[in-house]
């Protein structure tokens, strides 16, 4: 199996402006739901420890009682999207 080097767009230098801020805790908050909602339809339940064969997940849980780690990994992810959608020449703006 050829090796996979990962390649994703460089964002590095995007500047994500302080109004869309709220947009990516939203978007995290988000993430998150997803999650855990096709974890669930999937027969997963909350267990104190993760445990794949009987399916039992630790963050099945609300976003704010999550660990800061947890909540950290769903914010970068949504922030990731933002500059990605920045970075390709797009604009997000709300309507009024």
């Amino acid at each position: 199996m050829p090796t996979y080097i990962p390649q994703p767009i460089d964002t590095s230098k995007i500047e994500v402006p302080k109004d869309l801020l709220e947009l990516a805790e939203t978007m995290a908050r988000n993430v998150h739901e997803n999650w855990a909602l096709e974890r669930i339809n999937e027969g997963w339940r909350y267990g104190a420890e993760r445990k794949d064969a009987q399916k039992l997940h630790p963050c099945l849980i609300p976003f704010n009682e999550l660990p800061e780690n947890e909540k950290k990994y769903d914010y970068r992810t949504a922030m990731e999207t933002i500059k990605v959608i920045l970075g390709l020449g797009y604009e997000i703006t709300r309507k009024p």
